[in-house]
């Protein structure tokens, strides 16, 4: 085991020592044998401070624990390092996914249907695909922005001005009349007008 103590005020007894080893064993079986750790131990007036990081690849991970006595701060250091531990191995474990089959075009046999015809000369073959069974959809985010809304009323003109000035896509306004109108940007950089009932 490859650990490297500092002591700052304090130097570490054999009982603090045993207590670190038995705690990096647990380590080794969430993380395995490859990672690196150093361990400081300070003790300031009546404060017990232990700091343990562990560096796993270019990951580090940092328990930081302060208590009366030495041996409780080196404990909580240690719990907090391995729930960090095991939410390291949980999300480099959905990391790993498996190579989407790619499809290059061709249909085998058995993917192909005579969809059209009664003899096999004069059908005519399709390729089915499958879909996901799950669909994924991305969660909506709603951020409020008031620099899209015109507080008083304005004409064509103006709303179009005050849209680029504001550097929008989507601008609404009300005209004179009190109507509500929106100023949409399309994709090909035409501004489109859209009234409201």
């Amino acid at each position: 085991m490859n650990v490297e103590y500092t002591g700052r005020q304090y130097e570490a007894t054999p009982a603090v020592r045993k207590q670190i080893d038995q705690g990096l064993s647990k380590l080794h079986k969430i993380l395995g044998t490859a990672f690196k750790t150093n361990v400081i131990l300070a003790a300031e007036k009546h404060r017990h401070i232990a700091e343990i990081t562990i560096t796993v690849r270019t990951h580090p991970i940092v328990g930081i624990a302060e208590a009366g006595d030495m041996s409780s701060a080196v404990g909580e250091a240690l719990d907090r390092i391995e729930r960090q531990a095991l939410k390291y191995k949980g999300r480099w474990r959905d990391k790993k996914r498996q190579p989407k089959k790619k499809w290059n075009g061709e249909a085998t046999v058995a993917e192909q249907l005579a969809a059209v015809g009664d003899k096999v000369s004069t059908a005519v073959p399709v390729v089915v695909h499958t879909y996901p069974a799950v669909v994924r959809t991305a969660e909506a985010h709603v951020t409020r922005d008031n620099s899209s809304v015109a507080l008083r009323p304005l004409t064509l003109e103006e709303a179009i001005k005050e849209a680029e000035f504001r550097d929008r896509d989507v601008f609404v306004f009300r005209d004179n009349q009190g109507r509500v109108k929106v100023l949409h940007r399309t994709k090909d950089g035409k501004m489109e007008l859209i009234e409201a009932p």
